[in-house]
């Protein structure tokens, strides 16, 4: 059987042209339209199309792939610069970063140099408590991950490709390639497509919804000698292919609907570009992307984008701002290809220089020289951060009220020894401006990560995405006293520290009933839950019922308002003759971000009028049809005086983000969760 003729070998300089075009249009729409151009599915298919013409003729040649080689000299060209940017970019961090975006930042920092970025931001953009964090210097190294992950994935694929042709089915090797990534491409487009429409945060950093990009540059690059176009079509094409490429981003909402079908736009225009080179015209595309002025940016479009995404997170905090005006933007631009220039001209020319056959040895010292800086800074920050966490843990473990509350008896007359005092809870105060930030708890890098251990354990709660009612038991589950169902979403879930002093107290088993981004309520809220909160909330009920427990504590409320959500009543008319509620007023939802705010501002500027947060009169005041089960507690005081609502009580920072109330805090507010709940416990013996 005839094989598919091979591509003649020669130097396509307007693929150097598409390269820098991507490039410049990634930078461009980061900078100035805070979006997403597209250019990244850009690169992607041109690797697919660069690497598959070099392996597969190398393979066809020897029948083999040095696969030690082919590793060394991919690391020879991709780590020395990508090495650079991230010890360059970790060094700036520290100093210009604020300490709430450490922890995330250096989890970034080796997530980066390992090419696993872009799977720890798919984690993240379906991670209800990770969805708050900031963009970090480095987040642009997921396109730069499913790329490794691809250059170490390929020639496998061609390996296994020509085992099959030559040794299994005695087939031609560019034929049973070709029949190889058509079924890839299939295969990932239709994943890619079903992802994307189901979720589609999670879907953009996916390596699977991506290979068919890959695949489809690999096809290209197979099929390239039998695709041509007259030369007037070529002109007109090409020109169209650039015209797609330099305006995908304002003709799609990218950041929201790519990969998916969608993604075949950009890619559809690099195809149209190098299928019309095939046969050029005077006037055509090629001439422009084939200029010296675009070939040299090609050459230098990885530093080139390596370099402008850090600046430009950087110019944003050392500014303090959120948009870049034209000239702020121009400078970036500038910097980053002066930085480009001088890593080509001081690293990627010389390193690219040096043998993987002659030179092994000398190239894995100066490999070896880059990747030793690196860790130690990375390993070195981790360190501190750590030691700063362990110190608090210490702290937090010797933290508790200095007045041990005591719970009324039955006559209502506190049950007081000499010399002990009732425990009233933090006291919101204006005295609190006057509290060192060094002294808060917890501390600013923690803060965001300052969270209830249950979300240690997924099997105590139920993901953003996952409809799965997971259930586990906490506190005292020997010989509880009482049972207690803690039910509803994060702001049920906030409460769990709280939660544990009171089983503590009360000999209490703690059962969990949370899911991510949900409430306990028949009511989407106009479309603001998910099709997975509405099912997890439909299926809750039954375990709910079935092991029925004495008391179930969830929200009343939604932030600062009025009035009852009728969903909420409707689901606690399905609990009763089954259990008792108390159902706590939802904590005030500050203005701004409280941790970012406290380091930017102070604490006396990250207040927020309480009548613009909370309002009168209470929820369960102004709602009619309560039923008799029900009751209610309302903690808005520890949270507000009668003017302001805090984002520090007692040295205690209140709020992990503009919402969650920190661990610190709600066990802060044990004792008083405590009394609320004897009191309701009593009252239903009684």
């Amino acid at each position: 059987m005839k094989d598919l003729r091979s591509p003649e070998k020669r130097f396509r300089p307007e693929i150097e042209g598409v390269r820098a075009l991507a490039a410049m249009l990634v930078a461009v729409y980061h900078i100035w339209l805070g979006s997403v151009s597209g250019g990244v599915d850009v690169f992607f298919i041109v690797s697919g199309y660069l690497i598959t013409t070099s392996l597969l003729t190398k393979v066809e040649r020897s029948g083999r792939i040095n696969i030690f080689e082919y590793l060394l000299g991919l690391a020879r060209r991709l780590l020395p610069l990508a090495l650079t940017v991230v010890f360059v970019t970790t060094a700036h961090a520290i100093f210009i970063l604020p300490q709430v975006q450490w922890g995330q930042t250096i989890s970034q920092v080796f997530s980066s140099i390992f090419y696993y970025q872009n799977w720890m931001l798919a984690n993240n953009s379906v991670d209800y408590l990770a969805q708050n964090n900031e963009a970090s210097p480095f987040q642009h190294f997921w396109a730069l991950s499913i790329q490794g992950q691809f250059y170490v994935t390929w020639p496998l694929l061609i390996l296994l490709t020509y085992f099959l042709a030559r040794k299994l089915f005695k087939t031609p090797i560019r034929k049973t390639f070709l029949t190889i990534l058509v079924i890839i491409f299939v295969a990932s487009l239709s994943y890619s497509v079903y992802i994307t429409a189901t979720n589609q945060p999670w879907a953009y950093f996916d390596t699977f919804a991506r290979v068919w990009e890959f695949s489809l540059g690999g096809m290209l690059a197979v099929l390239i000698p039998y695709l041509s176009f007259h030369r007037l079509v070529s002109l007109v094409v090409g020109w169209l292919g650039f015209a797609i490429i330099s305006l995908t981003g304002l003709i799609l909402p990218v950041s929201d609907v790519f990969p998916g079908y969608a993604a075949l736009l950009p890619i559809s225009g690099v195809i149209l570009i190098i299928i019309s080179a095939e046969n050029a015209s005077q006037f055509g595309v090629q001439r422009l992307l084939g200029s010296k002025a675009l070939v040299y940016l090609g050459s230098i479009s990885y530093a080139f984008y390596l370099w402008h995404w850090p600046l430009l997170i950087f110019y944003y905090h050392y500014f303090n701002r959120v948009t870049v005006p034209f000239v702020d933007g121009v400078l970036i631009l500038l910097g980053s290809f002066i930085l480009s220039i001088l890593s080509a001209k001081l690293l990627e020319t010389p390193i690219r220089g040096m043998s993987v056959r002659t030179q092994k040895r000398r190239l894995a010292v100066v490999l070896s020289a880059f990747i030793i800086p690196v860790l130690a800074i990375g390993l070195s920050w981790n360190q501190y951060i750590n030691q700063v966490q362990e110190a608090e843990a210490v702290k937090a473990s010797n933290w508790s009220p200095e007045q041990e509350y005591i719970i009324d008896s039955d006559d209502g007359e506190a049950e007081q020894e000499e010399d002990e005092t009732i425990y009233t809870g933090p006291e919101p105060s204006k005295d609190v401006f006057e509290t060192a930030i060094d002294d808060l708890q917890p501390s600013l890098i923690h803060v965001t990560d300052d969270l209830p251990v249950i979300y240690d354990d997924e099997s105590c709660y139920s993901s953003s995405t996952d409809p799965t009612v997971n259930i586990c038991s906490m506190g005292e589950t020997e010989n509880p006293d009482y049972t207690v169902a803690l039910v509803g979403g994060s702001h049920s879930g906030h409460w769990y520290p709280a939660l544990e002093v009171a089983a503590s107290e009360l000999n209490l088993q703690i059962d969990l009933y949370l899911k991510d981004a949900c409430r306990y309520s028949t009511d989407d809220f106009d479309g603001q839950l998910s099709e997975s909160c509405v099912e997890w909330a439909e299926q809750v009920d039954e375990p709910l019922i079935e092991n029925a427990p004495d008391l179930v504590i969830t929200t009343a409320s939604v932030a600062g308002g009025t009035k009852i959500p009728q969903g909420y009543l409707d689901k606690w008319e399905l609990l009763e003759g089954h259990t008792h509620i108390l159902a706590l007023r939802d904590n005030p939802r500050m203005q701004e971000d409280v941790p970012a705010c406290l380091e930017e501002k102070g604490i006396e500027d990250c207040v927020s009028p309480r009548n613009e947060v909370l309002y009168s009169p209470l929820p369960w005041e102004n709602t009619d049809g309560i039923p008799d089960h029900v009751s209610f507690a309302d903690f808005s005081d520890r949270f507000c005086d009668d003017e302001l609502c805090y984002p520090v009580v007692d040295d205690m920072i209140v709020y992990r983000d503009k919402h969650h109330i920190t661990a610190v805090y709600s066990r802060a507010l044990g004792p008083l969760l405590t009394k609320e709940i004897a009191d309701v416990l009593d009252e239903i013996e009684s």
